[in-house]
């Protein structure tokens, strides 16, 4: 059960860099979240 439960949160880890590392390949994506959260303060 350990073995599984370390499998399923590196696969949970490893997707989200992925999403992140896709994120930063869409410099618009960057900048309007950047300014939603200028717009926060």
């Amino acid at each position: 059960m350990s073995l599984r439960r370390n499998f399923l949160l590196f696969a949970v880890a490893l997707l989200v860099l992925a999403v992140v590392f896709l994120m930063y390949t869409q410099p618009d994506f960057i900048v309007q979240m950047a300014n939603q959260m200028w717009a926060c303060f």
